[in-house]
């Protein structure tokens, strides 16, 4: 039985109390008394209209579903949907043109266009690898990946092939053919490069088999470090940087004729620290656990050793990486991403913090901790900006409440306004079809819009559970009404001002192991006007680098600046499955389909608090999974289940014969506890109760089952 401990107004777990105290206070000029009389005043005065806009949440959801219920899809009364979502107040008034105020912010967010990862917070590993993917080996990247072929001679092998090597090195020296060419010949056949004085001034010279040349832009040379013999050359495009590695007394560099032994790309320009969806923090314990970390990475203390290939590594934040410009002056280059954190949204509370005895909104908690330890920032923002990343929100009036929150925060630990940045994640549907709105309440604060394509199916099928049934997953993704959701994502974020001035964002790379397929495909984010996307690796981050390379991000924003927006019709447009048109064995396999993918991701949430890992899917093809695509695949089952494709004996069935195939993917885990031998376990039966009870789930979210279920086995075990 844990003794809370008073503070101010309210009872607080001792472990958090020891960490705020203890580690996150020190150095500041916010005392504990400040601190705990800053929360108590915050949660006092915004709980109760979290508790209204979680109800009004289920409100308009009533509605819509009566709405469904009396006239079926959309698709028989479009005009008549939309002027109903108007009537209830779901669509609210579009404001008048603006563009966005934020300021402060750094130029990874403004000027830099380049890729971002998203990783668990709680795991320091991750955390680190993730903030030291600013800067990645396009050699390893492409040796390493499916981008160079892997079959015949040039199959990886156990150790160095030289033939492989040899492919990376040309699609290397294509690469820098492309995109910073010489002013004649190409950079395969160069045998010598030299930063040469001329005056006070540097410059490249580069030998070729008929003499000397140069770059064709010559201002693309920026920077040295080094010796002649074995250095370092800066160079840059797009505002981003390259490092030529010469290198020739290395293996790699010993087989170049100019000594090249790398290409090192800026990759990830941000990163998101993740508290929220890729995250299993139930307790107070977890939470701590996931602050500790981010504290970390703001003062730069953050280290973690572990084994690799026999060895022990220890792994911190990298230095800033430091040379010569053109002058000889000092010429230092971010060794780090700059780092967001993504809180958790308004739904869930967590007892870590107790208020008139009971629970508070974790998003509250969130605020105030994930601020005060930012505070510390000693290696990530030039300008003292603190950038949170808020998901989930239901419309303007969500994100006008997350703003009135940083608010809060920023009046109780004694920071300047609009201190706190807000990343508005448009990934449910009273946001996307409100976004101009949304934008408008947080136009001081914005720093980023992004697209999140998995959580915003979730939410389009449960908000149309009643319409009838979904279509197939893989069927979805063509559909029009996604390519409006983004299209107007875009659009709408360039009409309020954000080229230049804020991001705009695209989803998640889901298959970590498909590097060929993610660099044929993946250029149509930039393409499309995004600042930035998500990748699931730093080895992802340094491909999709290229990707910024090949499109001018700007250019591109200024050719969509005028496109028309998509109407709301076409964002409302998802059809539903007509009757009987799918056969038995087609219903069979997509049901397995999403019971194993359901069944993958939740075992190891509940049994071993992991919250996004790569989940083989039915034909083992590793997917990366966090709570999003779980949405998407309960829903999914949920509605066939709602609308008569399956039946309960159906749902329950399958889910026991996949749990099998799962117990078999799991066999080399030895955490690892098998369902099938026990369908009464903790894990398997939060899994089949997410698609039992998934159109009972608010909003669909899978948060509140998971962390039941994950609270139930740690109390079992005692952790």
């Amino acid at each position: 039985m844990t003794t809370y401990l008073p503070k101010s107004n309210l009872s607080v777990h001792p472990l958090l109390v020891d960490f705020v105290e203890k580690e996150a206070l020190p150095g500041l000029s916010v005392t504990a008394e400040q601190f705990w009389g800053g929360f108590a005043a915050l949660v006092a005065e915004h709980m109760s209209t979290n508790a209204r806009l979680l109800a009004r949440r289920d409100e308009l959801q009533a509605d819509i579903d009566d709405w469904h219920r009396k006239y079926g899809p959309v698709a028989n009364n479009a005009q008549g949907y939309e002027f109903f979502l108007r009537d209830i107040g779901y669509l609210v008034p579009e404001p008048a043109d603006f563009i966005i105020e934020t300021s402060g912010l750094d130029p990874e967010i403004t000027t830099l266009c380049g890729p971002q990862l998203v990783v668990p917070v709680s795991n320091a590993r991750y955390a680190l690898n993730a903030a030291n993917a600013r800067w990645g080996s396009l050699y390893d990247a492409l040796y390493g990946t499916d981008v160079i072929a892997r079959d015949g001679e040039l199959a990886p092998g156990r150790g160095y092939n030289p033939s492989r090597g040899a492919a990376v090195v040309e699609h290397a020296a294509r690469f820098l053919d492309d995109f910073l060419p010489l002013a004649s010949g190409s950079h395969r056949d160069v045998t010598g490069y030299h930063v040469v004085k001329d005056g006070d001034v540097r410059h490249l010279e580069v030998d070729m088999p008929a003499g000397r040349t140069g770059l064709r832009d010559p201002g693309a040379f920026v920077g040295y470090g080094g010796t002649e013999a074995s250095g370092e050359i800066v160079l840059r495009h797009h505002g981003l940087h390259l490092i030529l590695v010469i290198e020739p007394g290395s293996v790699i560099g010993g087989t170049h004729k100019a000594g090249l032994s790398d290409v090192i790309v800026e990759a990830a320009l941000t990163t998101i620290q993740d508290c929220e969806d890729s995250v299993a923090a139930v307790d107070a314990e977890d939470k701590v656990g996931v602050y500790r970390n981010w504290l970390g990475l703001m003062n730069g203390t953050l280290e973690d050793t572990f084994e690799k290939g026999g060895r022990t590594v220890t792994r911190k934040l990298n230095a800033d990486r430091v040379y010569k410009d053109v002058n000889g002056a000092p010429l230092v280059l971010k060794g780090r991403s700059l780092l967001l954190v993504r809180n958790v949204g308004h739904l869930m509370t967590t007892d870590a913090v107790l208020f008139e005895g009971k629970p508070i909104g974790e998003g509250l908690m969130d605020a105030a901790v994930t601020v005060l330890c930012a505070m510390q920032d000693k290696v990530n923002s030039t300008t003292g900006a603190i950038y949170i990343v808020k998901p989930k929100m239901h419309g303007p009036e969500e994100v006008a409440f997350a703003c009135a929150i940083f608010a809060s925060v920023e009046t109780m630990l004694g920071l300047k306004p609009n201190t706190i940045k807000i990343g508005i994640m448009d990934e449910e549907r009273r946001t996307s079809a409100n976004l101009k709105a949304a934008i408008y309440e947080a136009r001081s604060r914005v720093f980023f819009i992004n697209t999140g394509f998995l959580d915003r199916t979730g939410d389009e099928i449960h908000t149309a559970m009643e319409a009838g049934a979904v279509l197939r997953k893989d069927e979805i993704k063509s559909e029009r009404w996604l390519s409006s959701y983004e299209d107007r994502n875009v659009l709408i974020g360039l009409a309020c001002g954000l080229s230049g001035r804020a991001q705009i964002g695209k989803g998640m790379w889901a298959r970590p192991d498909d590097m060929a397929a993610m660099m044929a495909s993946k250029a149509g984010h930039p393409n499309a006007g995004a600042n930035t996307a998500w990748v699931p690796s730093p080895t992802a981050a340094t491909l999709h680098a290229l990707h910024y390379h090949q499109v001018d991000v700007f250019e591109a924003q200024k050719r969509r600046h005028n496109q028309a927006v998509p109407a709301l019709s076409e964002l409302f447009s998802m059809p539903v499955q007509a009757p009987f048109s799918l056969s038995r064995e087609e219903i069979n396999r997509e049901l397995e389909n999403n019971a194993q993918g359901i069944l993958g991701y939740v075992v190891r949430w509940v049994q071993q608090g992991v919250g996004c890992s790569k989940v083989p899917d039915i034909n083992d093809v590793g997917l990366m999974e966090d709570r999003a695509t779980c949405r998407i695949s309960s829903q999914a089952v949920a509605n066939w289940l709602r609308h008569g494709l399956v039946s309960r004996d159906e749902v329950t069935s399958t889910f026991e014969r996949m749990a099998s195939v799962v117990d078999a993917q799991n066999a080399g885990d030895p955490l690892y506890r098998p369902m099938a031998e026990n369908f009464q376990s903790i894990a398997f039966q939060a899994a089949l109760d997410l698609a039992l009870h998934g159109a009972d789930q608010p909003s669909g979210y899978t948060e509140p089952l998971l962390h039941a279920a994950r609270r139930k086995v740690k109390a079992r075990d005692g952790n």
